[in-house]
């Protein structure tokens, strides 16, 4: 399992229309592609929830390498790289993936945080700990589902949940759920 990111920090004034029409028009694409375990459609919006930026900034679980390298090179990556420019992509080794009680509700809201991997700490006891709050998070009330992955560049840890609803219990920054493609969700393994 493999973890994904870029972000498009948009000028304040930027209309979010436009990035909200954008995956009502494009967002289904995703829906059958090979390899894919799930693709948020993430948005933050300046003044909502905190957020200090307005942003576009899609989350990905692969299942595969190739069909993530698919959609980098030959596919619709280069939509975003046309309309945006090419933005840095980010990528995490996965640690551990659930589903949480709500796993059949709509996604509303979803929370990423990074933290650096802490210096002198055994590395199985970083990884037993990403496991353990990434259960903890899929545990509560609301909760789709929670993932934590690692990249080990920099010794970060990523950790980011779906909530059914706009409260959701878990630190870090929250993200309007525009649409989720989970072609692969099912096959997305559980843990280490």
């Amino acid at each position: 399992m493999h973890a994904m990111q870029y972000a498009l920090t948009l000028p304040a004034d930027y209309d979010m229309a436009v990035i909200r029409d954008r995956v009502a028009r494009k967002g289904h694409l995703l829906d059958g592609w090979e390899g894919l375990g799930f693709k948020t459609y993430l948005m933050r919006e300046r003044g909502v929830h905190g957020s200090p930026v307005n942003q576009y900034a899609p989350f990905y679980l692969w299942n595969t390498v190739a069909g993530m390298n698919s959609f980098l090179w030959e596919g619709p990556f280069q939509g975003i790289v046309d309309d945006f420019g090419r933005p840095s992509v980010r990528q995490w080794t996965g640690l551990a993936y659930e589903e949480g009680g709500a796993a059949r509700s709509p996604a509303r809201v979803a929370v990423l945080r990074r933290q650096p991997a802490a210096d002198g700490v055994p590395l199985t006891e970083i990884a037993e700990e990403a496991v353990r709050e990434t259960r903890r998070l899929a545990g509560e009330d609301g909760a789709l589902l929670a993932a934590a992955a690692v990249d080990t560049s920099r010794w970060e840890l990523v950790h980011f949940s779906l909530w059914e609803h706009e409260m959701p219990k878990a630190d870090g920054d929250a993200y309007e759920v525009l649409h989720v493609s989970a072609p692969g969700r099912d096959r997305l393994p559980q843990a280490l």
